[in-house]
């Protein structure tokens, strides 16, 4: 028996830390973002993915979206919907500030109000999940 729940929460921990949780402003999860870009709610279904070259797909591997290396986020039509700062600034397509995601995974509005968390996850990931394209 204690061999079983040593397996067990041995695996749930490694499945755990392959997955950082996106977080409202009171600390409910909202959903997960997989370190291989997977973004999943908060029941583990899955809603889209990050890839590699900075594409954004829906769950069925339509392209919603494009995170560039400048930090631009575009639509599937490549229209710009805002852009991450290095810093961790968000502005919309006008260059007017919509947020901030700090280095420690606090997402704010532009009011400086805490929105949510995520710790652990790129910031133009966050950026997309709490401003632009919210899965």
């Amino acid at each position: 028996m204690r061999a079983a729940l040593f397996i067990f929460f041995l695996f749930s921990g490694i499945t755990m830390s392959h997955a950082q949780t996106m977080q409202d402003a009171h600390y409910n999860t909202t959903g997960y973002v997989k370190k291989d870009g997977t973004i999943q709610d908060s029941h583990y279904s899955t809603k889209g993915y990050f890839k590699d070259d900075g594409t954004i797909q829906d769950a069925h591997y339509s392209t919603i979206g494009y995170i560039r290396n400048d930090g631009t986020i575009q639509d599937e039509h490549y229209s710009t919907l805002g852009y991450v700062k290095s810093d961790g600034t968000v502005q919309d397509s006008h260059y007017s500030t919509v947020g901030y995601i700090k280095k420690d995974g606090t997402v704010q509005d532009s009011h400086y109000s805490t929105i949510g968390y995520a710790s652990g996850v790129p910031i133009g990931w966050a950026a997309v999940v709490y401003f632009f394209l919210k899965f």
